[in-house]
């Protein structure tokens, strides 16, 4: 596991958000990467843009020079699991997820050299609500932080959680670990999907390391202006 202040790394601010290409279609796909790349170095490649372009359109981001986030939240038993990130391995993508179990982190980090792992707390589409409804009766807060901690005793490099989240496991865990926030929204937009959500702001100064931000920026009228915006208001936080 990386740690990043030992490490002295400061992550540059094209980097800092990582723009989710939630489309169903390469050519779509690659026009945001053609917009948004003078601007945005890091893209995440989820479920529906990988059955549709698979290992293709992760090569083609990552021959541009840029990163991905292969973000396909792995969840089987542990050898399938480790077999599947020797095969993603081999394409170097950035970040790749697994959900959080204990057996399926330690199986992927032993299958990982070219890429980090990290570790799907808990879906900031899901709080404390659904979370009884699927039979669990720890809160949140409790789970992600059982969840993180394990991500870090299974050698992971870091985990996915709701800005919610975030100071919480700073304060008790350190910053040796990547924290990557979903779920981003501004000020003013409605929560759609998601409903453990924060502004980017908020993420950042919690000790965000990096949000993945969609349709802020894909439903605006200036998708490039939003981002500028966006990287200003980060800028301010940390440069």
């Amino acid at each position: 596991m990386k740690n990043i202040e030992e490490e002295g790394d400061i992550i540059p601010l094209d980097k800092r958000i990582i723009f989710a290409l939630d489309v169903d279609s390469p050519k779509e796909a690659k026009d945001w990467v053609l917009l948004l790349e003078g601007q945005i170095t890091f893209f995440k490649v989820g479920l529906e843009l990988f059955l549709a372009g698979g290992f293709e359109i992760v090569d083609w981001i990552i021959n541009r020079d840029l990163d991905v986030m292969l973000d396909l939240k792995l969840y089987d038993v542990p050898r399938t699991v480790q077999s599947a990130i020797r095969q993603i391995d081999k394409y170097c993508p950035t970040f790749t997820t697994v959900h959080g179990d204990q057996a399926i982190m330690e199986a992927a980090a032993s299958a990982a050299e070219n890429t980090e792992i990290l570790a799907v707390t808990v879906l900031t589409s899901l709080d404390q609500n659904d979370l009884q409804d699927l039979g669990m009766s720890t809160d949140t807060k409790s789970l992600v932080m059982r969840r993180t901690q394990q991500s870090i005793d299974a050698g992971l490099g870091g985990v996915v959680c709701s800005g919610q989240e975030v100071s919480n496991l700073r304060n008790k865990l350190g910053n040796g670990f990547y924290t990557v926030v979903p779920g981003i929204r501004s000020k003013h937009q409605a929560k759609e999907d998601q409903k453990r959500t924060v502004t980017a702001a908020e993420a950042f100064r919690s000790g965000a390391d990096h949000i993945v931000v969609g349709s802020l920026i894909r439903n605006a009228e200036d998708p490039n202006k939003e981002a500028e915006d966006l990287l200003d208001d980060i800028n301010d936080i940390f440069y």
